[in-house]
């Protein structure tokens, strides 16, 4: 099984940053864009950012301005900067590819913890 690995997950206040990281090896994950993705308290998982290239990059709106996904394929790793949390960011944090055809490829990582509050 591929996996990846999040981390760097925590309390923030709100308005506050964080960074979230993912060790993701394996032709998997460097052959395909990469996201990531939310699971919120009693909510499904959710789609927040995909990196495509250097150049294309998208977020989901919630998220537009304030997260920023980037890649370092050469450590194979994928990053999630976010700023200016706010309470509705709360919940664990994954990452996996991402195909507008078909599910995420690798199996799903334990997911790193977010909480936002006062």
């Amino acid at each position: 099984q591929v996996q990846p690995v999040e981390s760097g997950g925590g309390w923030v206040q709100p308005g506050g940053s964080l960074r979230l990281s993912c060790l993701a090896s394996g032709s998997i994950f460097s052959d395909n864009p990469m996201a990531w993705y939310r699971q919120a308290p009693g909510k499904q998982r959710e789609l927040i950012a995909v990196w495509k290239s250097r150049a294309v990059s998208s977020y989901r709106d919630s998220v537009k301005g304030r997260f920023t996904i980037s890649r370092d394929e050469g450590k194979n790793m994928v990053y999630l900067q976010m700023d200016r949390r706010k309470p509705e960011d709360t919940g664990i944090y994954y990452c996996n590819t991402w195909s507008l055809s078909s599910d995420p490829l690798g199996t799903w990582g334990q997911g790193t913890q977010v909480f936002v509050s006062s």
